[in-house]
């Protein structure tokens, strides 16, 4: 039987005075792709956020590896083993693609073995090792794209939360980052927790999906055994 990863329990969170979650609870297995689907401001981004350390919860709980993590900062969740592949990328633009990467290893023990996690990165990305001293400002979207998810791979982690990735990529960069998604899935054991608003592509590929809408969880299980219907009313709130 697959073990919980990240286990989310009841977690209300705020934005000053807007309640942005109510009482939200997923349960992450490890080594599985989990989506997370919904409309713009469903609350997707705020639950990755949340987990990461980046916003807190008012109440409620949330476990990683049976350890309760709600009151660390962003760098003791990487620590911990979570990295993040933020909405829009949000790279360096004035540090070149290795430089870009080699921020993503500033713990003690990613950086003593950054020469071979590094080495693995440009295995699954080439085209950023051809690249690795241009300014990643002259990267193409999909190229930064990679870059990002190399960088949230340096520190080694056990679960990745990707936010977005396809955001404003073409139709061909898209398949071939989730296929990468995928591999990293498999070859790496990595869990990887997706946040994106194109369902059918998240029900392709998760092992698991949870459906929001305005803050709340209203649908999750396995695709396969999701109803089309039942997809529908939960992503629109019918």
């Amino acid at each position: 039987m697959t073990q919980s990863l990240l286990r989310v329990q009841n977690i209300d969170v705020f934005y000053h005075d807007f309640h942005a979650l109510w009482d939200v609870s997923i349960d992450v297995e490890e080594a599985l792709v989990v989506s997370i689907i919904g409309a713009n401001g469903a609350g997707k981004s705020t639950l990755l956020n949340t987990i990461a350390g980046v916003l807190r919860p008012s109440k409620g709980t949330i476990e990683f590896h049976g350890k309760k993590i709600n009151g660390l900062m962003p760098y003791q969740a990487v620590t911990e083993g979570i990295s993040m592949v933020p909405e829009g990328r949000r790279m360096f633009p004035r540090l070149t693609v290795l430089e870009n990467l080699e921020v993503g290893c500033y713990i003690p023990k990613a950086r003593k073995r950054k020469d071979e996690v590094l080495r693995r990165i440009y295995d699954l990305f080439p085209i950023l090792e051809e690249r690795k001293n241009q300014y990643s400002s002259t990267l193409s979207g999909g190229e930064q794209q990679m870059l990002a998810i190399g960088r949230a791979l340096m520190s080694e982690p056990k679960l990745i939360l990707f936010d977005e990735i396809s955001l404003g990529l073409a139709p061909l960069v898209i398949k071939n980052i989730y296929h990468t998604v995928k591999q990293i899935n498999l070859e790496g054991r990595i869990t990887a927790l997706l946040v994106e608003q194109d369902i059918q592509r998240s029900l392709k590929a998760a092992h698991k999906v949870y459906i929001m809408q305005s803050g709340k969880i209203r649908l999750g299980g396995i695709p396969k055994e999701m109803s089309q219907e039942d997809i529908r009313k939960a992503y629109f709130g019918l």
